[in-house]
């Protein structure tokens, strides 16, 4: 017999809906929330920040500490490991310059796409299977769990890194700017739903993002090695084929899939079901769909690519995303490019696509 008092609050795991639910409650969702919005404007943001916003000096402190730390540790493992890992196994120039940007990145997409897999299918963390228990009893002033805060901690810290990264250190692409915005855009949801105590959804969110970088810097790196020392390896152009495959399927599956139905759907619906006036609906839910917008249009490159595959249009691919850069006879650009062992591809004025090289000038 239960003991008197007590209370048990059960409640059924929803079924994943379909994308016309999707758009047709978030869209009600946010008409709704617009019309009974009386108030909305700058001092209103400004009071709801001041009330339910919970950062700390310390905690700010440390995300610089851990940025600063990200680029060092980047800077060492390139020159210690990884280019002298380059050189060993005397890749191109043109490859041997880009091989460390991706290895720095597929080691730590993978720590981190690990950890996110531990924290949502090997605890009790129910929120991959059911979405919109990441708004249950939510409260401003609850504590972010210790597992969490360092999944935080870790990944808000590496894009602070990256913004500086792609500015200063990675190959200027021809989707860089894009990359900056997204970089941007990423470093605001995860600083702004901690702070707000958002982070059960910020787990679900870094989860389903971060497996297709796994796939893109294992796939590039095998597009880097396998011509080494000058020999072509069927081995590593085998299974960049395959990774460019599994990267398009799983972009679909991961971002387009399952993010509109799982995350989309509970914080444009599932959050005012939950908790009615939740703070920055608006300025959340608006940055999501922004990413989503991001998600569609490298998707599109995406189909493009394996279109002009399937039709014969490109004869091998050698990377695996889709803009490219002019290595122009600039200086300016050769000078660039210079400490990265690529004097050869400046000189000679060679085309590097910013993901996908071809040998067909498109």
């Amino acid at each position: 017999m239960e003991a008197e008092g007590r209370k048990q609050v059960v409640r059924m795991v929803q079924p994943m809906p379909g994308y016309a639910e999707v758009l047709v409650k978030s869209f009600s969702c946010m008409n709704t929330a617009i019309a009974e919005c009386r108030d909305c404007g700058i001092e209103l943001s400004k009071r709801t920040l001041l009330e339910n916003a919970s950062l700390t000096a310390t905690e700010g402190l440390l995300f610089l500490i851990c940025a600063m730390g990200w680029t060092l540790l980047r800077k060492a493992a390139s020159r210690y490991l990884f280019q002298p890992l380059a050189h060993r196994c005397d890749l191109p120039p043109r490859d041997a310059a880009k091989m460390p940007e991706s290895a720095w990145k597929l080691i730590f997409y993978t720590v981190s796409w690990s950890y996110s897999t531990y924290l949502l299918f090997l605890t009790d963390y129910p929120f991959f299977h059911d979405p919109p228990s990441v708004f249950y009893e939510w409260r401003a002033t609850a504590d972010v769990p210790k597992d969490i805060a360092i999944a935080y901690l870790a990944q808000c810290s590496f894009y602070g890194h990256a913004i500086y990264a792609t500015v200063y250190m990675d190959a200027w692409r021809k989707d860089s700017v894009v990359m900056l915005v997204h970089h941007v855009i990423t470093l605001a949801l995860i600083a702004f739903s901690y702070a707000f105590r958002y982070h059960n959804v910020g787990i679900l969110v870094l989860f389903l993002h971060d497996v297709n970088d796994i796939l893109l810097e294992f796939t590039k790196l095998n597009v880097y090695f396998k011509n080494r020392a000058g020999i072509r390896h069927s081995l590593n152009d085998v299974v960049s084929n395959i990774g460019c495959c599994t990267f398009a399927i799983s972009w679909f599956w991961f971002r387009l899939y399952w993010f509109p139905l799982k995350v989309l759907y509970a914080t444009c619906y599932s959050s005012l079901q939950s908790v009615p006036n939740i703070p920055f609906y608006f300025f959340f839910n608006i940055l999501l769909l922004v990413l989503t917008l991001m998600n569609i249009y490298w998707f599109l490159y995406i189909i493009l690519l394996v279109m002009k595959v399937l039709t014969g249009q490109i004869t091998e691919v050698n990377d695996v995303r889709e803009y490219d850069i002019e290595d122009s006879h600039s200086p300016a650009v050769c000078k660039k490019y210079n400490h990265l062992y690529l004097k050869n591809s400046c000189k000679d004025g060679m085309r590097q696509r910013n993901g996908i090289v071809v040998h067909k000038r498109l």
